[in-house]
């Protein structure tokens, strides 16, 4: 008798990032978010389907909501439910990290930027930026910035 060897896939734990979100903000600190979801909006992230670029973050009613985010609907979806891609989709918080997001963001003027979404023990997390936004000339210094350690790096590699 042989025994079934369970295949192990490549880990892909990143669904999606948003490099968008660096380069228009400073991100200051970064939580960890559950997400309500559909049966078949969890389908399609496991196909890795979905656009965090455009996405935003607002705080209404004590509660964390995430718009913009476009989740393609699969072709195989079931035909008696109708999808809407770019649904209003509940964020799951601590009230303690809640009510601390709250207070940054209307009293301070920090935004809240989604930055990535991955898979945590099953489950789809969102993570979030507490973020403050870029002048132009913010954003020029950190692309020189950036553009100089590729090239010391190529500097160091050759000799």
């Amino acid at each position: 008798m042989s025994s079934k060897a369970k295949k192990k896939g490549p880990s892909r734990a990143t669904i999606a990032l948003n490099k968008k979100a660096s380069h228009d903000y400073f991100i200051e600190e970064r939580y960890e978010a559950g997400i309500a979801l559909q049966g078949w909006e969890v389908k399609s992230l496991r196909e890795g389907r979905i656009q965090i670029k455009e996405s935003y973050i607002t705080v209404k009613e004590g509660e964390a909501f995430l718009f913009g985010a476009h989740i393609v609907p699969l072709s195989t979806a079931s035909t008696h439910i109708h999808t809407d891609p770019t649904r209003t989709r509940k964020l799951l918080l601590h009230r303690s990290e809640l009510n601390k997001l709250i207070g940054l963001v209307e009293r301070k003027g920090y935004a809240l930027v989604p930055t990535a979404m991955y898979w945590k023990k099953g489950m789809a997390k969102l993570e979030i930026g507490l973020a403050k936004g870029k002048k132009l000339h913010d954003k020029r210094s950190s692309e020189k910035d950036r553009d100089w350690k590729r090239e010391k790096e190529r500097l160091f590699k050759h000799g």
